[in-house]
Formats: structure tokens, sequence, C-alpha cells
């Protein structure tokens, strides 16, 4: 039974989710937090789904569709989310691939295809067919997480299609199934076979019938307006079903956005790479310059060529990343061309291509990037871009660049023209944006500072649009060159095509889906390019107050979620040297996404799916995996603080109310440890006597958890009764003295205390016993957070204010001294100060004592690096001091080590825990030599390690100090 697709005003939420459920359609969520997590992909739009459904087999597709069908509910595939034009969200029900309806089918070496289901993702197929050495030719930026029906839905290109192709390209068969639940497979077709299956009679004869009489009878307008350029990828690929392309129906349903059918498997082409690369870099005077010189190096038999501004490159504040693009050719802009041959012929061809650049108008000089790890540094801003540009320089955060028009193409020749005359038209709108992109196929991407908060600015971004789209027709262009055209284009496709075009469009949607089931309002019949935004003046926000200020976001809690633009990059499974996420790494669940947190709390603002604000226990539940490491603050491209916005909801939600049993235990751990410090053989004793399973279930802790030993005598108390060593020529340092350090582990801040001295300096500490208040922070305790904070600036502030540096040998604490604390005291000069003061023990040996020779330790060691150090300062410093002493360190690409303060030891946490410090960290403990050293400055690192291996981690600390001669009494 069929049901025509009806206005889902009327259509009851929760009894689509029951029909569902009893539908047998895989794992199915109609609740507000699935649905506020999947109303949103990575482009403006904003529509609130009925159901989200997680197919595991086939047939959950088809029962899925069959039942849509019957209640006339219409359906959008979804692979990663990481669309930019908005045909991955819809009002009715959301089929998300990407969870488990994902798997690798076949992979055939002699023949060089795959065979894949729909979710699976590109760098996990990339993986695969690397071990046969072949790849897969389309590559866009967001490899680490969009998924082969995603591509196949949008015809994705990436930064290799100037030599390997679009998606279509690449694409053999597909296995789809229509609305109506028709099971097709899709490939080339002789004539023969076409009149074979026109004869069958069934269901596929007739679609099959109906899609060779369009075709023939429209063969002049297939050969003379669709298909005149790669990267027209705008409306439906008809070109394929030419008779010179074979029929070719899996390549026409390529790049048709979910519209016509749902795709149940691809198999695809596989390709062997190049023996060797090598990256060009060629600078110009401005973008439209690079532009120009385009065409001209297009014969080099180029693998990318790819155009970046330097509007975008200079939105990176990422020290590392800086100093990549600092050592850049002197330009405004650059072309990133690489080449690929064999080792000996490189060379050559890198010098020719320079030669034929150097001929270019505005050329200001190139560069041969011979290092593959600096490459990949540079690479990786280009992957970048789309969340880089979508924060444009400027106070208060900068303005909010958003996409919309970040996808037009035009034939290569044309592209500097285009580019010009593109400009002037942002300046017409007094608009800015930063472009880049593949300038290689004429293919630009840019982010616009659209001011979507004002019924003004919604008027300037339907204006600017509809002239962009005139601009792009009038230099024989594609509206979207690689990411579709979605909600933010389709409206807008007949000032590319003409009427006659258009009805063919809606001819082939029709023949495929007459019911109008399958994403509804893209392509054809679209919806308006201003209609369902996802911010809109029409909405106001809820009059949500923080404790903490969110300057960067000018002090607007809905504007700080929603810097998540959707990009994904917090979905990449992979370690690649970033820590985000590390939740998501285990779980592979939205939810447990930066996006999806940061989705939720957006919606949270916004009042609508969730209701009940600060006190929303669907906010509440997809914080609770959070582990608050603060990877997204600086992995996210456009800085996402899941852990700060965690922070700030938690000191809300539980305001007035008891709080789990951990805030308790765990976040006033600082002051419990102080009392356990007066008795702490009783205290350990305790904690390992039977009683420890009961202290552990009232104290909210896991039970799988050891609990630390406190240590028979504190840091302050032995460092408080012994003689100062060394002359101290260099002046004075102030140690921190951290909790965790100070009450579990004090070996570690004696052995600081040595290296300090040997290096020169005279240690100090602070009076008293004092605290960052980090536990505190976490846990949402924010007032008292506050009040440890201003107890901290009483007793740093003087040493900052004479210059004193402050040195943390914590990575967590130090972190906290460096961001949270002139967080939580805005405004406050002495924690400014103590922030700008505050270094790590590698820092201040690398910077303030250059001169001193650590003692040299022929060794090898494997290091964790804290994920608070990932997120502030880095682990450069470190890697200096360990090669100045000799030492053999490989710095583990392990991102989190699962424990994160209090996190893993929580109850319902250690499962989660364990399995993030089992994917890269752990293993790596266990395979180390026993003569290799274990660095992990971080105490729940060292605990992790502790607990869940037989070796112990060591802090660098630690390991100069054992190689000092005997000084002194802490010897």
């Amino acid at each position: 039974m069929t049901a025509t697709v009806q206005d889902l005003g009327s259509v009851d939420a929760a009894a689509v989710t029951d029909a569902l459920s009893r539908g047998n359609c895989g794992e199915v969520a109609g609740d507000a937090g699935r649905r506020a997590q999947y109303s949103a992909d990575a482009s403006n739009y904003r529509q609130i789904p009925l159901a989200v459904v997680f197919p595991r087999e086939r047939r959950h597709v088809l029962n899925t569709l069959g039942v849509c069908r019957r209640l006339g509910v219409p359906v959008t595939s979804r692979g990663a989310g990481t669309s930019t034009s908005g045909q991955a969200v819809g009002a009715g029900v959301v089929l998300d691939f990407s969870r488990f309806f994902n798997r690798l089918l076949a992979l055939d070496p002699q023949a060089r295809t795959a065979t894949v289901q729909p979710g699976i993702v590109l760098d996990d197929l990339q993986t695969a067919a690397a071990e046969h050495g072949l790849l897969f030719g389309a590559d866009p930026s967001t490899h680490s997480r969009c998924t082969l029906g995603g591509m196949i839905g949008n015809n994705a290109c990436g930064t290799h299609s100037v030599a390997w192709g679009r998606t279509a390209d690449n694409v053999a068969e597909l296995e789809v199934v229509t609305y109506r639940g028709t099971v097709v497979h899709l490939g080339e077709m002789t004539q023969d076979e076409i009149d074979d299956a026109m004869a069958a009679g069934d269901d596929r004869a007739q679609l099959i019938a109906s899609l060779y009489q369009l075709a023939q009878s429209n063969l002049a307008a297939l050969r003379t307006k669709l298909g005149q350029f790669p990267r027209q990828v705008s409306g439906y690929a008809l070109e394929h079903l030419l008779p010179e392309n074979r029929f070719n129906l899996a390549r026409a349903l390529v790049g048709s956005e979910g519209t016509l059918a749902v795709v149940l498997s691809a198999t695809v082409r596989l390709i062997p790479p190049p023996p060797a690369r090598a990256l060009v870099v060629l600078g110009f005077q401005d973008a439209c310059a690079a532009a120009d010189a385009v065409p001209f190096l297009l014969d080099h038999r180029l693998l990318a060529l790819e155009g970046l501004d330097q509007a975008l490159t200079d939105i990176v504040t990422r020290p590392e990343t800086r100093a990549a693009i600092d050592t850049l050719p002197a330009a405004r802009a650059w072309l990133f061309a690489e080449i690929g041959g064999t080792p000996d012929e490189l060379p050559r061809r890198a010098e020719a291509l320079a030669a034929s650049a150097r001929q270019a108008d505005g050329f200001t000089g190139s560069e041969v990037i011979a290092d593959p790890a600096r490459a990949r540094r540079l690479w990786r801003i280009r992957e970048d871009g789309a969340g880089l540009a979508t924060r444009l320089p400027g106070p208060g955060g900068g303005s909010e660049a958003w996409p919309g028009w970040e996808d037009a193409a035009v034939p290569p020749d044309q592209l500097g023209s285009y580019l010009r005359q593109f400009t002037e038209l942002l300046g017409h709108h007094q608009l800015q944006g930063a472009v880049y992109g593949h300038f290689g196929e004429g293919c630009l991407h840019v982010r616009i500072n659209f001011d979507f908060t004002t019924e003004e600015g919604t008027a300037v971004f339907r204006a600017f649009v509809t002239d962009a789209a005139e601009l792009i027709a009038a230099h024989g262009g594609s509206l979207s060159g690689e990411h579709g055209d979605g909600q933010a284009r389709s409206a807008l496709l007949p000032l590319m095509y003409g009427p006659d075009i258009i009805a063919l469009f809606e001819e082939f949607k029709s023949i495929w889906d007459p019911d109008n089931g399958l994403n509804p309002g893209m392509i054809v019949h679209p919806l308006p390019v201003d209609g369902n935004l996802r911010v809109s003046p029409h909405r106001t926000p809820l009059p949500l107050t923080t404790v903490l200020p969110f300057h960067a976001d000018g002090g607007d809690f809905a504007k700080a979620t929603r810097r998540c633009v959707g990009v994904g990059k917090c979905r990449s499974a992979g370690h690649r040297g970033d820590v985000m996420c590390p939740s998501y790494r285990v779980t592979l669940d939205e939810r447990d996404s930066t996006r999806g947190r940061a989705r939720l709390l957006y919606e949270m603002t916004q009042g609508e799916v969730i209701t009940d604000g600060w006190r929303s226990t669907e906010v509440r539940d997809a914080l609770d995996l959070c582990l608050s490491c603060k990877g997204c603050s600086v992995d996210c491209p456009v800085g996402v603080d899941v852990a700060t916005y965690k922070s700030e909801f938690l000191h809300h939600h539980y305001k007035g109310r008891v709080r789990p049993a951990s805030h308790y235990t765990m976040g006033w751990l600082p002051l419990l440890s102080r009392l356990a410090a007066r008795m702490p053989r009783l205290v350990n004793a305790l904690t390992s006597s039977r009683l420890a399973s009961l202290i552990k279930r009232l104290g909210g802790i896991a039970a799988q958890r050891n609990l630390p030993q406190f240590a028979d005598q504190t840091f302050l108390t032995w460092f408080r009764s012994r003689t100062p060593q060394g002359e101290g020529h260099r002046g004075p340092v102030m140690l921190w003295v951290d909790s965790f350090n100070n009450h579990f582990t004090p070996d570690v801040l004696k052995a600081g205390v040595d290296v300090l001295e040997s290096a020169g300096f005279r240690v100090q500490v602070p009076d008293g016993t004092q605290c960052c208040g980090l536990t505190w922070i976490t846990t949402g305790q924010l007032s008292i957070a506050r009040r440890i904070a201003r107890r901290t600036t009483t007793a740093l502030g003087p040493a900052a204010g004479a210059g004193i540096p402050i040195v943390g040998l914590e990575p967590s604490c130090t972190a906290a001294l460096r961001s949270d604390l002139a967080e939580l005291l805005d405004g406050n000069a002495d924690a400014r100060a103590i922030a700008g003061s505050t270094v790590t023990l590698a820092e201040l040996l690398i910077h303030q004592a250059s001169d001193w020779q650590p003692p040299l330790i022929e060794t090898s060691s494997i290091s964790q690096t804290h994920c608070h150090q990932h997120a502030t300062s880095g682990f450069s410093a470190d890697s200096t001091l360990l090669r100045r002493m000799g030492v053999d360190n490989t710095t583990l690409d392990s991102g989190c080590c699962g424990l994160a303060g209090n996190f893993g030891f929580e109850r319902g946490h250690y499962d989660v825990s364990v399995a993030a410090g089992e994917q890269v960290l752990l293993p790596a403990v266990r395979a180390a030599d026993l003569d290799t050293h274990i660095l992990a400055d971080g105490f729940s690192c060292r605990t992790q390690i502790s607990q869940q291996t037989d070796r112990t981690g060591t802090h660098v600390a630690q390991l100069i100090a054992r190689a000092l001669p005997p000084s002194g009494p802490s010897s």
C-alpha cells in the first residue's frame, strides 16, 4: 500500500516512532534529544525530524521505507551529516546509515573494485584498499568521517578530482531501492540489455522504459546543456543516459541527493596511487592572480591544484598550524600543486611547474615541500578550511560566516574573471568571505558573513545568492561543484538551466519517485533558499544567563553553541595526533560527538524541541560521557568547547538541587584530601578493605576502580621542612603545588624541585594549601570554583606581578591557571597576570634556562600528552627538552587516556574510560620494551596506565631528576 506523502503538520511523531519500532526497522529513536541532534547538518538549515532510524541490515532499510510509505511520511538518507546544502535534514524520518550499515562487503584487488554499504567511512575504505596498493579516487576534505553513501548523494569530488575524477567517475554499480520498494541494480547498459530489461514486464522494466524514453526524446538537450565541464554537478546528471555514455543509470543517480532512491550497496572502482608525490607551493599577489594562473598549470599532469587565500590563513591561531603557515612563500594567496610519479622524475617536474607559474602575472615565489610531515601539516590547513572560515577575524570572536554560496564552479579558464566579479559582488552587498577551493577545476569554496539574526540580513542573503547565481550562469558555470544543491541552491536552478531542463529534471524525479517520498524539496519543487534557516530572526532564544563570560561569542551562550557548523571533524574515529572526541571514538554515536552535544545545547537555547532549558535531562544525558578533555577546544576547526559548555550547564542544572554523589566526592577531592592527609594510613586501610565497595558505592565511584593511595607525607610538609639546594642564580620560580601530586604522588613535585634547583632556580611555593579549582569546574560547581579561584589569585598574584614564573607539573592544573582562572574571574587583572606567567616545566627550561644542559640519557621513551596540555600549550617544548637529553621519544597519537580526572572514576563511565585508553595508549604501553620509559605527566594518565597495565608512568621531571647527580636530601 502506498500513501501520498502528506503535510507533516498533522503527523504525530510518537505514532511514527511506534510504527517504526514495531516494523522491524532496526534501532529507532523518536525522543526529543535524538530529534534535536539530527535537526541540522553542516548547512544553514534546520528541520526537526519525526524520528531517526539506524538500520543494521538490508531488511531494516526496506522495512523503514514500507512503514513510511504506509504512513505517507518522507525519508531522508544521511551519512555523516556533513552536507553543506541542507540535503541531509528532513521533516520526516531520517535514515542514518553511518552507525551500523557501514561494512565493506567485498574487495577484489585484481578487478580493482570494492563493494560497500552506504554508511562506510571513506577513510575505512581507503585503509582496506591501501593493503592492496589501491585507493578510491574521490577524496573530499571530510574523508575522515564522510560516508560513501553521502559522497554518492552529492557526487563528492575532493582535492584529487583533477586527476582521479568525481565520485560518479569511480562508481561501477549501485543497488538501490525506490520509495515504493522496487530494488534495482544499476550500471552501464548495452542496447540489448535495455531491450531485455524493458521486456521483463515488472516494476524495474517500467522504470527503465520510462528513463530510456526520457533520454531518447531529449538527446540534443542532454548533449548541449548537461555535462559541459567536470564540476557541473548541479541538477540531475542526465547526460549519463546518452547512448555514448552507455545509458549508465548508476552514474545518473550519483549526485541526486537521495531524491530518487535509497542506496543499499555500491561497487566502486579503485586505482593505484603514484609511487611518490611532491607538493609545490606557488605564491601570488592575490587569489585572483592565482586563479588566472590555473590554465597555464593544468598541462603538468597534476594530481591536485588547490587555492588558499590569506584571508583564510589569517584565521588560524593554533601555534603549530600558525608556524606551518609562516613558512609559506611570501604571498597573499597560494596554490598547492601536487604532482605524482617516480622519485627520480619529481624534482624535474616540480621545477617545470614552477617555471610555468613564474610566467603568470602576480607570481611571487615557489617552494617544493620535500618533508612529508610538513606537507601533511600544510594540507591539513586546506582540509580544515570549511571550519576555519566560519569565523572571520574581528572583535568579540569575529563575525560568523556561513555556507550558502560555498560551492560554485566555473570552467577553469573562467575562474579569474568569475572571482573578480564575485569579489565585487561581495562588496556591493557589504559582505566578506575567505576564498579557498579546488582551483584546478574552477570550484570555489567560501563562507560569507551573512546575518541571519535579522530580517534585513536574511534579505541580503536572498538577494546575494540570486545575484551570484546569475553571475555563475553568465560564466557558463554550475551553482554546485561538489556539495549538491540541497535547500541552499535548488530554487536557483532555473537561473542556471532554464525551464526546459528544469522540466526534464521534474520528469526524471517523477519517474523514480512519483510519491515525492524521498528528500522532498531538493533539486525539483524546491524549498525556498531562506526557509527553515537554523538561525532565524523569527525565533527568540531563551533568556539564559551564564556564569562564564564567553567573550569569544559576545557573551551569548546560543552563539557559542552554534559555533558548531556541522563539519563533523569530531566524528573522526581515527587518531591523527588530535584528541577530539574520545567518547565518540568509543561509541560511534552522534549523541557522544562534539557536534551532537553542541547541537543539543543549541536546541536547548531555542526552547522548541528541548523545552526545559537548563533543567533538560536530554542535555544532561548527552553530556554525561563528555570527558571534559578540552580536545574540541583546539581540535575543532571552529573552536567548539564542550567542556566549558558542560561546566556551565551542570552549574545551572543542579543549582539548588541534590547532585550526583561523585560531585561531592570527586568534585570536592582537594578538600577531602586535606582531611585524609591527617591520617593517610587509616584512610588507605579503609579504602583497601572490605569497606571499599561500600565507600565506592556511596561515593558514586565505579566499582571496578581501585582508589588511589594517599602518600604518608604530603609534598608541602616535606618542602617546608627542607633546606633549599643550589645557588638560585636564575632567581625565584613559583612551583604550583597541585592537589593530586601533593597528596598522592609527592615524588613528582620533589623531582620538580630537584630539576629546578639544578637548573639554577630558587623554588618557592604559595602560602597555605592552594587549589586551582579544576574538580569543581568539571563538575559544574562554579560558585565554589570561583571562591577557590579568588584564593588562588590572592596567593599567586604578587608573584605574577613581580614577573616570577609559575611552574605547573600537573597539566590539568597548569591549564586551569592558564585559561579557566581568568574565565572564572572575568576582568581580574591578577588572574590575567597569572595566566600569562604560568608555564610548564619544559617551557621554563627551554625558554628561560636555555643555557642549562639537562643530563644526557641515552634511552628511549613513549609519551602520552595530557589532553589539557594538548589544548593549551602542546608538546613541542617537551619534545625539544627530550631531544636535548638524548632521549629517543615517540609521542603517541593516542588522544585521551580515558580516565580524564573524575570521569573515569565515576560510576557508569568505566567501560568507556577503559575503551578510550585501549584504542592506542594501553596497547602501546603493553607493547613497549621493558627498558622504554613510559612518560606521562598527567596524574590521570599515570593512574590509567598503572591500573590497566603492569607498567607505571613517569613524569618528565622524574626522568630528569633520576639522572641528576645526588645533591641533597630530596635525592
